[in-house]
């Protein structure tokens, strides 16, 4: 049972650990155009010094505020989640499940699947057009991993039951 619990908090730690970094790196969106590497992400561009995104603050950058808010929303339920569940570890009674750490988890996965497909959707639309020419990058990839890692690990707490 010990080794099971550790899985789930390792699980978990991972999976906060890449939404972290997904939400800190700034590689969302990479040029690589005649030896300059420029990168975006959902606050600045950066090709050596960075600057912050323009007209982010208006409202025809509204789906850029969504990506901001629900990335930031899934990193700070996913930890939430984890102290939730480790106060659940506690206090509820043997054979009660892990409900609310659930409900938390998978709330954090829907906002990461929020984030990322709006991104996918309109990332055109967030750029200058002398960046347009890029490639999704690692930071974009890392949350789209966490998605189901969250998913995955919500999942295993509707399922969990507290034991001995």
């Amino acid at each position: 049972m010990l080794i099971i619990l550790a899985f789930i908090i390792l699980f978990h730690l991972a999976a906060a650990i890449l939404l972290f970094v997904a939400t800190i790196h700034n590689a969302w969106w990479v040029v690589s155009e005649s030896g300059t590497v420029i990168y975006t992400d959902l606050w600045y561009y950066c090709n050596g010094t960075c600057t912050p995104v323009e007209n982010s603050h208006t409202v025809e950058e509204a789906p850029l505020q969504a990506v901001q808010a629900t990335i930031i929303l899934a990193t700070i339920l996913c930890c939430v989640s984890f102290f939730v569940f480790i106060l659940q570890l506690f206090s509820i009674k043997q054979g009660e499940r892990f409900i609310f750490t659930a409900v938390i988890q998978l709330l954090a996965a829907l906002c990461v699947l929020i984030a990322a497909s709006v991104y996918t959707a309109r990332n055109t639309n967030f750029h200058d057009p002398k960046v347009k020419n890029g490639s999704f990058g690692s930071s974009y990839i890392l949350a789209w991993v966490s998605f189901p890692m969250t998913l995955a690990s919500g999942l295993m707490y509707l399922v969990l039951r507290k034991r001995k």
